[in-house]
């Protein structure tokens, strides 16, 4: 007689079932009403048909409330949507329709290809496949059966499919109701479970397995969700997000633009780069007194690299460089710098250190190039030429909690200066391939696991906190911090990383107090980590509508007749003189006509000036978004938008110093 099957509860418990049973035989055991609400199960945390026979192990009843039922509803409506497209229209052939995120997509091959205008037929057959509530099923067919049935339906990409199949695994066929896939599943129990929290996104063009000698299938997207409020307001940070797209905004304000000669480089324009350098004297200002600013050649032999490891392990990102010459006795190997890390250990190592000279940190708003596919390239947000807020701390190991908490206070303050107030902080602990002994990881992540409880307690709760298992890099654990915007996007930014393994490759040492060499801990640390990705950010955040103090152009002076000209010149040099960055409009334009203009390319204050204001030597302001106007003394002006455009960094200083 066979063993019974062991199964351990969430809440620890263990029990028996006789073999055979199946996800669903455990569901009722518990109750009706959970079996009810029922669409899978996991064992030992994979997803599993509820209809599967269970072995030992941890197992989960997941219901459709679950999280974890979403890549099911999405796998689930990817199959809805290929049986509605040939039920639409037979004849039209079904690929691949895997889950992404947010989402899924199906490749399909059709004589003629889909358009925009068809995905509303294919929502509304959709639903009504829905609404028929098919149960799915699940078959296992031989090689020879499956590739028999594909070929007389004239499925000639899932015959290609089984043939890539190993031989040896079962092929699972899934039917949900006479309409069948190849799959490996994990299913609802029925198409109703759904739901018609769902949309279809856009067509496009996709090579058959990615590959450009391969036949052109089309390829519609999708997106479900649990309920129809999580689908709306997924809509709705799309259509914000398209309003915010960075891209557009800088041409629309002027501030950069691409191009074909220079792939994934930034062309940045005038009012671009004064952006640019507004952001690196802020973050240059934050750093003095506490780290030296330093710089490490662009160009430097591959050799390095050999010792670092990159030419290795990250040789495919890199770019080589070699003297263009033909006739040149100069045969030697270069490399862009792709990462700041290894010049910032030649120039620790350069002179002997103590220890009592730790911790020696050094920065450098250093331009770095790694090679990205083409296809990958999104405007300042994934680029192959960008500059890093590096910085890397050289210290002892006693000095490393003390210097990981620095670091932390550091960059949160930053974050808050441009607004970001919800910070996730995560520990990505060792992973399965890595240097260094079990000693030296277990030393650093408990130092670390002590930091992120003091970040949180110190936050009060502000600031979350979480374990990222495994996903600490090769070298050492790291913090990850994460930042919500206005739209409630996360944008990963920040992080702080411990590494044993670079110090080590160089021989980088100091001289501790016994006179004996010792290894330094190296802790490498960012900020905004792609100076460009984090304006990209930023002017996605704020939809162009900068704060006054890193706005590019802070003032417009716009005249509403050419008798205010003088007075509005007066008015531009005394608002210069305060230190903002102005521009003059005295176009014989009517003045409405010059605030939309100025609106469009995002300038944050118009003011205005017409005869009265020049008699009375005051201004009309007008500011970004609003139709209201503020009228307010010349000298007032000066001071109110002079105050408004000082850095917070700057603010606090000199309201310590008046403190005394």
């Amino acid at each position: 007689m066979s063993n019974p099957v062991s199964l351990t509860f969430p809440d620890g418990s263990v029990r028996e079932y006789a073999p055979g049973t199946t996800g669903r035989d455990v569901a009722e055991s518990i109750s009706k009403s959970l079996a009810k609400k029922a669409v899978a199960i996991a064992l030992d945390g994979e997803l599993r048909d509820l209809s599967d026979t269970i072995a030992d192990g941890r197992i989960e009843i997941v219901t459709r409330d679950d999280k974890r039922s979403l890549e099911l509803i999405r796998h689930d409506a990817a199959h809805v949507m290929a049986e509605a497209v040939q039920e639409l229209w037979p004849g039209t052939q079904v690929t691949i329709g895997p889950v992404i995120d947010n989402g899924f997509y199906y490749d399909f091959a059709k004589n003629e290809p889909f358009t925009p205008d068809d995905l509303p037929v294919i929502e509304k057959r959709m639903k009504e496949i829905i609404a028929r509530n098919k149960p799915f099923t699940r078959e296992v067919w031989s090689r020879d059966k499956a590739r028999q049935v594909f070929a007389d339906k004239g499925e000639a990409y899932k015959v290609e499919l089984v043939d890539a199949i190993p031989e040896g695994q079962d092929l699972k066929i899934y039917y949900q109701g006479d309409w069948f896939d190849l799959c490996r599943g994990p299913h609802l129990v029925s198409t109703g479970q759904i739901g018609t929290a769902f949309k279809l996104m856009k067509v496009a063009g996709a090579y058959w397995r990615g590959d450009s000698n391969n036949p052109m299938l089309t390829r519609i997207y999708g997106t479900a969700w649990h309920t129809q409020e999580e689908l709306d307001q997924y809509l709705h940070i799309l259509a914000e997000a398209e309003k915010r797209d960075h891209r557009r905004l800088g041409r629309e304000m002027d501030l950069f633009h691409f191009q074909e000669e220079g792939p994934g480089v930034v062309f940045w324009h005038g009012k671009g780069w004064r952006l640019f350098q507004t952001l690196t004297a802020y973050m240059r200002r934050r750093l003095a007194n506490t780290y030296q600013e330093v710089n490490a050649p662009q160009v430097l032999d591959k050799s390095l690299w050999e010792t670092s490891g990159h030419w290795g392990w990250y040789r495919d990102n890199m770019f080589k460089v070699t003297v263009a010459g033909d006739d040149t006795d100069d045969e030697r190997v270069f490399a862009l710098k792709p990462m700041n890390c290894p010049g910032h250990i030649q120039i620790f190592k350069h002179g002997l250190k103590s220890y009592r000279e730790l911790p020696v940190r050094l920065a450098e708003f250093g331009n770095v190039h790694r090679y990205e596919p083409s296809g990958a390239l999104h405007g300042l947000m994934r680029v192959r030429g960008f500059t890093q807020d590096d910085a890397h701390v050289f210290c002892t190991d006693e000095q490393m909690a003390a210097e990981c908490l620095r670091i932390n206070d550091l960059i949160l303050s930053v974050y808050e200066d441009f607004g970001f107030k919800e910070v996730v902080v995560k520990l990505s602990t060792r992973p399965e391939k890595r240097v260094g002994s079990d000693e030296l990881w277990d030393r650093a992540e408990s130092v670390m696991t002590d930091v992120l409880k003091t970040i949180e307690a110190q936050s009060e709760g502000r600031i979350k906190t979480g374990i990222l298992p495994g996903e600490g890099a090769f070298y050492g654990p790291k913090f990850e911090y994460t930042l919500k915007d206005a739209i409630g996007r996360e944008w990963q930014c920040g992080t702080t990383q411990v590494d044993f393994n670079l110090p080590e490759r160089f021989g980088a040492f100091y001289i501790d107090k016994d006179s004996e060499k010792r290894q330094p801990v190296m802790i490498h640390r960012a900020i905004c980590g792609s100076m460009e990705r984090f304006l990209g950010i930023l002017i996605e955040n704020f939809a162009g509508h900068m704060p006054l103090w890193i706005s590019p152009l802070q003032v417009v002076v716009a005249t509403i007749t050419s008798e205010a000209d003088d007075y509005g010149r007066e008015v531009a040099e005394l608002l210069r003189d305060a230190g903002l960055t102005v521009e003059t409009d005295f176009r014989n334009e009517k003045i409405n006509y010059k605030v939309r203009e100025h609106s469009v390319t995002k300038v944050p204050v118009i003011v205005v000036c017409g005869k009265r204001e020049s008699e009375e030597r005051s201004v009309n302001i007008r500011r970004l978004g609003s139709q209201a106007q503020t009228a307010m003394s010349l000298d007032e002006a000066i001071a109110s938008l002079s105050a408004e455009a000082t850095a917070p960094d700057l603010k606090r200083k000199a309201e310590k110093k008046a403190r005394g």
